[in-house]
């Protein structure tokens, strides 16, 4: 198979199964809290690093519902089976960077890896990253390539794949769609949190510390569960989301 058709096939392949895959980071994940500790020994500077690496997650959050709050139906979607688009996205987000959802699961899942203190461990990260969604960048914009032609190659040729160029950033013509953020993000987004509060747990168990649940983290994840249960009925009990 030429090489071009074989990085299609495979980029294909790996959208499909993106939803999966990066499962693959939790084992990096769990095997770096071996090697966690107090930043100097120091329980303030570690609230400060908490902080900071949860910061880079939200911004991966904030990014993705800029994304999926301004674009259309039927584009930016969770669709596995095959690639969809009806229009092409150009404003908003995507007049910045051409790929920002993966933009912002990279964020989302950085921030998670730095937590752990393990300057190896998010270069490893960053290294799976590029070599997993590289192929799956490749399939979607030969795919937008055909679909819709000059239109694609001239949005592709001022704007960026993956590092933001936010002077470039052009209005959308629609306005935000704060429910279908809502609908579409918000298992992430307690997941995240989540995520968060269980290393933080885990951690201090596997280096021995007293089990003691630090008031931010209380804060955090009751409120989080909060909106998540406030968010889950509105789903399924009311029609909130219809017409989303």
């Amino acid at each position: 198979m030429p090489l071009l058709e074989l990085f299609e096939s495979t980029g294909n392949w790996l959208f499909r199964w993106r939803s999966y895959l990066p499962l693959i980071f939790t084992v990096l994940v769990l095997g770096g809290l071996s090697s966690f500790e107090y930043p100097y020994g120091s329980h303030r500077l570690d609230q400060l690093w908490e902080v900071f690496c949860l910061s880079i997650s939200l911004t991966g959050l904030l990014v993705r519902a800029l994304t999926v709050g301004y674009t259309a139906g039927h584009t930016s979607g969770r669709n596995t089976d095959r690639q969809i688009a009806d229009t092409l996205n150009t404003t908003g987000m995507y007049s910045i960077v051409r790929n920002p959802l993966y933009l912002g699961n990279f964020l989302i899942v950085l921030g998670v890896v730095t937590f752990l203190r393990t300057w190896w461990l998010s270069l490893l990260y960053v290294m799976l990253f590029t070599l997993y969604y590289e192929r799956i960048i490749f399939a979607e914009e030969m795919f937008l390539r055909r679909r819709f032609g000059q239109a694609y190659l001239d949005w592709a040729t001022k704007t960026p794949a993956f590092l933001p160029r936010l002077r470039k950033w052009i209005s959308p013509t629609v306005p935000i769609s704060v429910r279908k953020i809502l609908y579409r993000e918000y298992h992430g987004a307690f997941g995240l949190i989540a995520a968060f509060f269980l290393l933080e747990t885990a951690g201090d168990i596997v280096q021995g510390y007293e089990f003691n649940v630090d008031l931010m983290w209380r804060y955090i994840i009751v409120c989080s569960f909060a909106g998540y249960v406030a968010i889950r009925y509105l789903h399924k009990r009311t029609t909130f989301f219809k017409g989303r």
